[in-house]
């Protein structure tokens, strides 16, 4: 055989070799289709995918699973007290800052957690705080409590109830037995730093925060929308108060609001006696004149009161929710969550 019948072989092989390989390729291309556009119609119940998708094609999504609650075990019970979080929590923490110390009462209610939500969201750009909420209650508030872990500030969660002697009279001294209580916690855990009343009700510039960090006794500022006045504010002449500004002065030594004043924490502890009278009108009087501070002594903040960086602002009461009428429709969806959220009212004490 010459050698060019044999080169004629030789490449009319490889060319019946290449045409079975790509036959082979366009075959396998093939099966790979058909199995993706099978799967699509599987996915879409049988149809076929388009740009307008209808909503009763969209699969439903799964139960929403409900939040962790905290477990017992994560909140240290000490005489009413928890610690939730402790100075080593998330909260900024700035070395050589002095930190403040900052007492919240509170007290079971719809717009409780919500409100705590505000001063909480103020607190989180304040660094070396520890925030301190004193909840007027027998038990622990779960919602309290799991919104304070899941806050990332430097907290600790305090329950106490009014004295019952209190409870029997028409003017009750509301969160009297509260401040106290996170007065004593501060006398037992600080050494050093600023105290400072925030009520959940108000709310703040983050401004005062940090005038107040430097207080060296006792230190006051405006508080808007306080009584028809619309302001309760120390009267300063040449950086010195003079006297006060308020809309029910009273017999009051020092008539300010509860907002209104800072302590620092040495300060304090110097004076083991200093406490709040439980005299509705007269708790702020009462603390200041227990420190043992004169008027003159007392450091004017907010550019010498000239400035209004606390509101009293409060809330709309709102009354218990209605309980949400659970229907097939509602199975598995988000609102079984939603409904343990809600404020259905004062927790009823059952006997043991």
């Amino acid at each position: 055989m010459s050698i060019k019948r044999r080169l004629k072989m030789v490449r009319g092989g490889n060319q019946r070799l290449v045409i079975s390989w790509l036959v082979a390729l366009v075959l396998v291309l093939l099966v790979v289709l058909a199995t993706r556009n099978s799967a699509r119609r599987d996915d879409d119940g049988g149809q076929v995918r388009s740009a307008v998708r209808a909503l009763s094609a969209v699969q439903r999504p799964l139960p929403v699973q409900p939040p962790a609650q905290p477990h017992p075990q994560n909140v240290l019970q000490t005489q009413h007290v928890s610690l939730v979080n402790g100075r080593c929590g998330s909260g900024k923490w700035v070395e050589g800052l002095p930190p403040l110390y900052i007492i919240t009462p509170t007290y079971p209610r719809a717009e409780q957690v919500p409100e705590l939500t505000r001063t909480a969201q103020t607190l989180m750009n304040v660094p070396n705080v520890v925030w301190i909420v004193s909840e007027d209650s027998t038990v622990a508030s779960t919602s309290v409590v799991q919104y304070l872990n899941e806050s990332g500030l430097n907290t600790v969660y305090l329950h106490v109830q009014m004295p019952s002697r209190y409870k029997k009279v028409g003017n009750k001294p509301r969160g009297v037995a509260n401040r106290m209580a996170g007065l004593n916690w501060v006398r037992e855990n600080a050494k050093d730093g600023v105290l400072y009343f925030a009520d959940d009700d108000n709310t703040y510039d983050i401004r005062i925060f940090e005038q107040i960090r430097w207080t060296r006794k006792v230190s006051m500022f405006p508080v808007g929308l306080v009584t028809k006045l619309g302001v309760s504010t120390p009267i300063v002449k040449e950086g010195k108060v003079v006297g006060f500004y308020d809309g029910w002065i009273a017999k009051r030594t020092f008539p300010v609001d509860m907002a209104g004043f800072a302590v620092n924490v040495q300060y304090l502890l110097e004076r083991p006696l200093a406490s709040m009278p439980y005299k509705v009108g007269y708790e702020e009087d009462g603390f200041i004149k227990s420190l043992g501070i004169k008027a003159s002594e007392i450091e004017p903040l907010a550019f010498n009161c000239t400035k209004i960086w606390v509101w009293h602002t409060q809330t709309k009461k709102n009354e218990p929710a209605k309980p949400i009428n659970h229907t097939i429709a509602t199975l598995g969806t988000n609102l079984k969550i939603i409904s343990e959220q809600l404020w259905k009212g004062p927790a009823i004490k059952t006997k043991s």
